[in-house]
């Protein structure tokens, strides 16, 4: 199929900015509309027309991916003739991309946002999530969650949108992705049932255990994820579920702990003390000619 302006008008624009602004990027909007059908189109339309009602916002969004995707690119390239991550340390990455307010919310979080649309692998995650995760959640008598390592919300979005009855408690230790998430749930209306809570679960742990665990690509951020496993262990209620998941072979600016396959992951999980009931790892493209690492993502659904 091809993209429809009339159906998708958000998403047309966007795709017209990114063959402006990075020609060698033109098409590929066009090109996961093709593989994934109406309904991606449909979703992102969605997004970009809550979060980005005008041009110039949609612009520098755009612009904001385009640089994050660039970024990613660059890092590949050496992670392929290394087979290493860029050493650094947690807090490092900490000061360096999660309290800059500026590189948050002009390339981190956009990237990552449109990432969610555009990564196939990324999709997909959101795929087994609803198709797996949100029957969990609307059969249990108590929906509450926690969402730690936020992000821009976008999974919290979901939880809301899909339950009527969920409610949801956003964690992060970063103040821009905390503001950058508030105005995502406020920009679909459902901001009476999530709230935005700054802190590092690892060192101030929530009181009250929820029967629901988010955590999104988080892992690999940490020099040490066992830890950080522990903590949304405990803040899991006896009996509840968390999905938890991990990229894989994907070098960025703030990744730090290298995970080379999900079976890694799921050790991690299981020696934090949680039951690994099933999961599903996807990757970024098909192997090319030459590639030694294509970037995965695995998914955990654990209680």
């Amino acid at each position: 199929m091809t993209l429809d302006a009339a159906t998708a008008p958000r998403v047309a624009e966007a795709a017209a900015i990114l063959a402006a602004s990075a020609p060698f990027m033109a098409g590929k909007i066009e090109e996961v509309v093709d593989t994934f059908g109406p309904d991606l189109a449909l979703r992102m339309d969605a997004t970009l027309a809550a979060l980005f009602p005008e041009r110039a916002q949609l612009e520098r969004a755009v612009l904001g991916y385009a640089e994050f995707a660039v970024d990613a690119l660059r890092l590949h390239a050496v992670f392929e003739k290394t087979g290493e991550y860029a050493s650094k340390t947690y807090a490092a990455a900490a000061q360096e991309v999660y309290h800059s307010r500026e590189y948050m919310m002009d390339l981190y979080l956009p990237g990552i946002l449109l990432s969610h649309f555009l990564w196939p692998h990324h999709y997909r995650q959101r795929e087994f999530f609803e198709a797996m995760f949100m029957p969990i959640v609307r059969r249990a008598p108590d929906k509450r969650f926690y969402d730690v390592g936020v992000g821009t919300g976008y999974f919290s979005r979901l939880m809301l949108q899909h339950d009527a009855a969920a409610e949801g408690v956003g964690i992060d230790i970063s103040a821009a992705a905390a503001e950058f998430t508030e105005r995502h749930i406020a920009a679909f209306g459902l901001q009476a049932r999530h709230r935005m809570e700054l802190r590092d679960v690892v060192l101030d742990t929530p009181d009250e255990p929820r029967p629901f665990v988010l955590s999104i690509e988080v892992l690999e951020h940490l020099d040490d994820p066992v830890t950080f496993l522990r903590s949304l262990r405990r803040i899991l209620r006896p009996g509840g579920k968390a999905f938890i998941t991990a990229a894989l072979n994907a070098p960025n600016a703030d990744h730090i702990y290298l995970y080379r396959s999900p079976l890694e992951v799921a050790g991690q999980i299981r020696e934090a003390g949680f039951h690994v009931e099933q999961y599903q790892s996807a990757f970024a493209y098909a192997p090319r000619k030459q590639t030694r690492y294509i970037p995965e993502i695995a998914a955990f659904i654990a209680t």
